[in-house]
């Protein structure tokens, strides 16, 4: 039938371990690695990928609370973190400061990235993920925080449209996909509508990443696949990934074609796990589209240098 979204393929394992809560996945052009997190377990998760498009670890780092996000930092060997209930700044060499805390008790951090000009996005969800407990924060490159939404239930996947002229924020709760117009140079949003809407019989909306062409791909939670939108909102394409519960993607490695996809196993118990060894893995596929790098948080050389002294 016309206007029917194309079958893409079927999504390959690249790891063993199972996640609880796999997610974040991020494509760090500094050093050709693959950065991903594991929410619940406080993990940060290093990956060389290799020919044919394999993972190889190259470092995992264990934080002490949960950790929701990650993006590389211009002129920084680290990255930063939405962990725990703020902002934090992770070394190399395994190090950690918390740079703020902006969100209440009983919320933690979710998923965010960073905008074109560096400034840091980042959504929370309350533990109990009820009704319009969720908010989106931006951090500043001066080291200054501002709420930016509330009301919201699950905010998710984040993304900017090539021409830097739309947001778009994934709210996983009623499964939907926001497009705001964005003002570059304030950081500011308005003009925000629903762009995409997804069944509840298919699953719920949750990490996404925009191409080089503007085309939205979304991981489904629930529904284990991934969705390739039209920047006007239309499914042009669906690839099934193994494992339910899917949470995020990253067009990465060499030339940015490949998608990498977390899964999780969250709130399932040892037995469930082993009796589906396929969940909790990250997976990846070949597809006819050119990614972009994760964008780096751009911090003031003031402001930096004087927090990282």
């Amino acid at each position: 039938m016309a206007g029917e979204p194309k079958q893409g393929g079927v999504a390959v394992a690249c790891t063993d371990e199972q996640t609880q809560l796999g997610e974040g996945v991020r494509w760090d052009d500094r050093r050709s690695e693959l950065l991903r997190v594991d929410i619940l377990a406080g993990r940060v998760y290093r990956d060389r990928v290799l020919d044919g498009g394999a993972l190889a670890s190259v470092r995992v780092y264990q934080l002490p609370w949960t950790v929701g996000m990650i993006a590389p930092i211009e002129g920084d060997g680290g990255w930063l973190l939405g962990a725990g209930r703020g902002f934090v700044y992770l070394a190399p060499d395994g190090a950690y400061r918390q740079i703020a805390e902006v969100s209440p008790a009983a919320t933690r951090m979710n998923d965010g990235a960073s905008d074109p000009q560096g400034r840091f996005w980042g959504g929370t969800l309350a533990d109990d993920h009820h009704a319009g407990g969720g908010a989106v924060y931006r951090l500043d490159q001066d080291g200054r925080t501002e709420q930016v939404l509330d009301g919201m239930t699950i905010p998710n996947g984040v993304g900017w449209s090539p021409d830097g002229r739309t947001m778009y924020l994934v709210d996983s709760g009623p499964r939907v996909v926001h497009a705001y117009a964005f003002d570059a140079e304030r950081g500011a949003i308005s003009a925000g509508r629903i762009l995409i809407t997804v069944a509840e019989d298919v699953g719920s909306p949750d990490g996404m990443t925009v191409d080089a062409d503007g085309d939205l791909w979304v991981a489904i939670y629930g529904g284990g696949q991934v969705q390739r939108y039209s920047p006007e909102g239309v499914l042009r394409e669906v690839f099934t990934v193994p494992a339910r519960q899917s949470t995020c993607c990253a067009l990465a490695g060499p030339g940015l074609h490949r998608l990498y996809v977390t899964t999780a196993t969250e709130n399932w118990t040892d037995e469930q796990r082993r009796a589906d060894p396929a969940a909790g893995l990250v997976y990846r596929l070949d597809t006819d589209a050119t990614g972009r790098p994760a964008a780096p948080f751009r911090p003031a050389s003031a402001w930096w240098a004087e927090f990282t002294r």
